[in-house]
Order: C-alpha cells, then sequence, then structure tokens
C-alpha cells in the first residue's frame, strides 16, 4: 500500500529500510524536511558534530568497525557540503563504506550564481566511489537503495548522495521500502578450482614462504582462514601497513607489519620469500613504495583479490585470484590435503619465531625510560596498560607512524588509521565513530597536539552524546614531521614547524569531560588507567621530547644528499 510523504520522509524511511543505527551530522537548513522526519525515526540516533570533515570521519569509524555502511548528513548545501571533501577522500583511499548525504540547491536555481552555489555533482564524482543528484521525490528511495549497494559492494568506499530543497519538500506517493535483502548481492567470489589447485602446489614447494595479510582478510573478519592456511603451511603470516590487527598479535606465525614501516623481522620475510601470498592486499605504496626494495625481486607473487584491478598492478604475478581473500584461503588449505614433512620450510620459519621473539624482547630492553618522555618508553608503557580488547585509533604523523606497529593488536579490527590518505586530524573522530558502533569496548586515540587542535571542539560531540574514549595527545609542540625534514634536509631553517597549544587536559574539563596530564613517563600509565575507568569522554594530555623526531620518508629527499 502506497503512502504520501515527502521526500524528506522517505530519505528517513530508506535510512530505517537499511537499518541504519547512527548518522552523524550537523543540521542545516536545506535538509530541515529530513531532520524534521529524523525528529521521530525509531531505531536511529542522531550524533550531531561540529564539523562536517570529522562527522564523516566519525561515519568512516563506524563503517570500519560494524561492517556496515556510515552515514554521514551535512544539512547545509555549499559550505555544509564542501567540508565533506576531506572526509570521503580518506574514505576512499581507505575502500570505507560511507553513504553520504548533503542538501543541495534547489533545482529551479542551479546556475543562477544562487546563495551557497556549487557544482557538488562534479566536486564529489572525484573522491567517491559514486555520486547522484536526486531528480525528484519519487526517486529518492531508489537513489538511497543505490547508494548503499554501491557503498557495500566489492570493492566498497563512499558514495554521496545531492538531495535539492526542492525534492525534499515535495510530495509523491511512495510504496513500502524494500529491505537490503531484496536488492543487494548477498555472495562473494571462490577461486576457479584449477587455480587454486596450482596455489597450492607452489606454495606446497616453497623453501621460504609467506603470507601477506591485507585489507581483504582484516575487512571481512578472515583471520581464521588466513592462519589455518598458515599452519598448514607451517609458513610466517606478515600484515600489510596500517592492517596490523588482521591476524591476532599472539599467534606464533604472526610476524607483524612488513615494509618501510614495518619491523624488521617481517620485513625481511617479504624481501627473502621464494613464494609471497599476497592475501587480500594490494602491495601498494605503504607496503612497498613500489619498489623491489621491500619485496624480493625473485620471488614468485600469488595475489589474491576481490577487486580484479588490482591483481598485478604494482608487481608482476606469478598467479592471480580474483577471489574473495578468506574463502580462497579455505580452498587453497582443503587443497593441501595432508602435507609431507617439509624440512626447509619448517626450518625457515623456526628461524623467524626466534627472531620474532628476540625483536619483542629488545624492543622492551631499547626503550628509552629517562629523561623526557621518548616515543619508545611511550609505546613501551601503552603496550603495558591498554587493555587487550581495546580499538586504536590513529593519526598520520611520525608519532603515530613509530606507534603503529610499536603496539599490540590482539583482536582482529582493533586499528584503524588514515592509510593510504595519510590524513592529520583523524583519529579522535573516528574513535568516536568506532565506540559508538562498539560501545562496549574501550576506544583509544593517539594524536599529536597539532591534529588534535584541528578537531577538539568534537569534545563538545562526545560530552553531549555520552560517547566514552580516551585520546592520548602526544604533545611534541611542533608539526613532527615536517620539522624533522626541515632539521635534516634543509640545514634547520625552520618555518610553521612549531605548534602552541592550551593545556587539553584544563581545555577538556572546560568541555565537561575529564583531563589528564603526564608530564613524565611515569605519569602516562597511571593516567590512561584513570581515564579509562572515569566514565567520561577523557584527554591525557602527554609530554614528548619535542626533539625526538624521525624522518619517515628519506626517500623523498634524495635529491637533497640526505
Amino acid at each position: 500500500m502506497s503512502t504520501v510523504m515527502s521526500g524528506g520522509q522517505a530519505a528517513i524511511e530508506a535510512l530505517q529500510a537499511e537499518e541504519t543505527s547512527h548518522v552523524f551530522g550537523l543540521i542545516g537548513s536545506a535538509t530541515m524536511e529530513m531532520f524534521d522526519a529524523l525528529y521521530d525515526a525509531e531505531g536511529i540516533s542522531f550524533v550531531g558534530v561540529h564539523d562536517e570533515r570529522t562527522g564523516t570521519h566519525m561515519a568512516d569509524g563506524f563503517a570500519r568497525a560494524s561492517g556496515k555502511a556510515g552515514v554521514i548528513l551535512a544539512g547545509q548545501n555549499g559550505p555544509g557540503a564542501t567540508n565533506l571533501v576531506t572526509g570521503l577522500s580518506q574514505a576512499m583511499a581507505a575502500f570505507s563504506p560511507v553513504v553520504s548525504i548533503a542538501g543541495a540547491l534547489s533545482s529551479g536555481h542551479v546556475y543562477r550564481d544562487a546563495f551557497q552555489e556549487v557544482d557538488q555533482q562534479s566536486l564529489f564524482t572525484p573522491v567517491t566511489k559514486k555520486t547522484w543528484t536526486a531528480p525528484s521525490a519519487e526517486r529518492v528511495p531508489e537513489l538511497f537503495r543505490e547508494a548503499f549497494r554501491t557503498a557495500l559492494s566489492p570493492r566498497m568506499g563512499p558514495v554521496q548522495l545531492n538531495l535539492p530543497r526542492d525534492v525534499l519538500a515535495a510530495q509523491a506517493e511512495f510504496d513500502p521500502m524494500q529491505a537490503p535483502s531484496g536488492y543487494r548481492n548477498m555472495s562473494l567470489p571462490a577461486g576457479h578450482p584449477d587455480h587454486i589447485a596450482k596455489a597450492a602446489a607452489m606454495l606446497a614447494g616453497a623453501e621460504r614462504p609467506v603470507i601477506v595479510a591485507g585489507g581483504g582478510i582484516k575487512t571481512t573478519g578472515g583471520h581464521e582462514a588466513a592462519l589455518a592456511l598458515a599452519e598448514a603451511l607451517g609458513c610466517p603470516v606478515v600484515t600489510s601497513p596500517g592492517h596490523g590487527d588482521a591476524v591476532p598479535f599472539g599467534h606464533p606465525l604472526n610476524a607483524g607489519q612488513m615494509g618501510p614501516r614495518g619491523n624488521a623481522v617481517a620485513s625481511r620475510l617479504v624481501k627473502e620469500a621464494d613464494v609471497i601470498l599476497a592475501l587480500g592486499t594490494r602491495l601498494g605504496f605503504n607496503a612497498t613504495f613500489y619498489t623491489y626494495d621491500n619485496i624480493n625481486r625473485a620471488a614468485q607473487i600469488i595475489q589474491i583479490e576481490l577487486e580484479p584491478t588490482a591483481i598485478g598492478r604494482f608487481f608482476p604475478v606469478a598467479l592471480g585470484i580474483w577471489a574473495d581473500a578468506p574463502l580462497a584461503a579455505g580452498q587453497i588449505t582443503e587443497a593441501l590435503g595432508a602435507m609431507a614433512q617439509r624440512g626447509a620450510a619448517e626450518a625457515w620459519t623456526a628461524a623467524f619465531q626466534a627472531e620474532r621473539q628476540a625483536f619483542l624482547a629488545q624492543r622492551d630492553v631499547d626503550a628509552i625510560e629517562t629523561g623526557p618522555t621518548q616515543p619508545s618508553g611511550l609505546f613501551k608503557a601503552l603496550r603495558g596498560v591498554l587493555p587487550r580488547d581495546a580499538a586504536i585509533t590513529m593519526d598520520a604523523g611520525t608519532l603515530c607512524l613509530q606507534a603503529t606497529d610499536a603496539l599490540n593488536y590482539w583482536t582482529p579490527k582493533s586499528l584503524f588509521t588514515p592509510l593510504d590518505f595519510g590524513l592529520v586530524g583523524f583519529s579522535f573522530a573516528c574513535g568516536l565513530g568506532v565506540k559508538c558502533a562498539q560501545p562496549d569496548r574501550p576506544v583509544v586515540s593517539l594524536m599529536g597536539d597539532g591534529g588534535f587542535g584541528m578537531t577538539v571542539s568534537e569534545l563538545s560531540t562526545a560530552v553531549d552524546h555520552g560517547i566514552n574514549t580516551v585520546t592520548v595527545v602526544m604533545n611534541n609542540a611542533c608539526w613532527g614531521a615536517e620539522k624533522a625534514y626541515q632539521r635534516d634536509f634543509f640545514n634547520g631553517r625552520y618555518i610553521g614547524a612549531d605548534v602552541s597549544s592550551p593545556d587539553f587536559a584544563k581545555l577538556a574539563d572546560l568541555y565537561g569531560a575529564k583531563g589528564y596530564r603526564a608530564d613524565t613517563l611515569a605519569e602516562v600509565a597511571p593516567a590512561i588507567e584513570a581515564a579509562l575507568a572515569c566514565g567520561k569522554p577523557a584527554v591525557v594530555d602527554v609530554a614528548v621530547d619535542p626533539n625526538a623526531l624521525y624522518s619517515f620518508r628519506r626517500d623523498s629527499f634524495k635529491h637533497r644528499g640526505g
């Protein structure tokens, strides 16, 4: 039976049909019909934010943690919509299924230099999987279905739906909304049996096999399938950068993150392996810098990817398999069957395990725990105090990059980073989204003082909605990466590198959150324990040695002789 309602009411009913639990957004006059309908919408919690960019990061974190689409609603066209661009670019780089909705100019005012006019269709097209502008109220449900289907279909990513004011205000007749099961694909491809058999034979014959587990294992929760294969082969598993939680930290075959930003043990494995199984990973920039400096040129690469255009894109492969990574891993494990003793591979793995244990022990020994707080000492303190089930979010910047493989991720899907977009100002807002998706889980967000300063206004969002995360501000009073480059490659000619900030602990208290300071390393663990237990959004302002700077991208400055 059809119902007469406005386009705005239809939009909210479409969200309800998609079983949307949270909408992050900033109110605006262009979408008042939607907000009025949202007032009565059962099952949807509206989280009002202070900036559309950070609201998009919240939706991104929610999506990654929940496996569902994260929804952001920019209430105003023009400036409200343009503020979404950075967040959507971030979600695009992370293949995060964000459904972004923005009010748009009334159809009759387009191309008239109207108030807050901007070509939103063109603006969002390069930074989303797809962008639509609704032409009429009648088509609103159809376009919402298309938006959710596109965002959640492999390879996942953000979409943008522009809703003109007149479309939201117009009345129309609507049939009952379709449930997702009525229109969305529910299956994923398996590997071709011949290709699976070939992969099994290549891996069985390898002397130095290694599995590189990436986002295709982490996002799907496919760690059990990946580890079952590793156990059948008796081979190590390394993870691609930013996906150090793809397999549990405590598993004896887990070597940690590889590549220029990974650890030496995992990186050596990929540089020396004779067969590399790239399991749900592109072998992209952060893993390899696209060079054979970080991967064995002589290795045979088996690449299993759900996105066919990623296969062999950056490195030639001996075998490419278009398939869901966990599903294909299970197929290979089954194809291996009962394996004969493989002395060379077992020796390779035993040597790695001894090296890994020595590395972890030395990591603690080498931590500097005297004088001004050093990153290594801070990370050791964090390893000792963070709950094993904690979700950890990070920014870009050198302190967070150093932390990426310095912490222990005991539970898959516990590390949330900007990945290839390298965004500063992401972590705190992302953590709020993760906490909304998993309210019973401790969420700890690591940021530098510069990045937290960008987004500190969302403390009121956290307080208003009771989103109790802990933000650890690693405060070195500078833009650390850039200052390191100026020191190492530009003769210490510092400009724009230093940052002044208020006392973030006091500022948190003023917002109604709880603030803590850690001016010495000894104060870090007690402050974080208190923050986790305080029952409020909390900020721990940690003074870090401003001279503890590190140049990650030395390769970018080879032309300067560095």
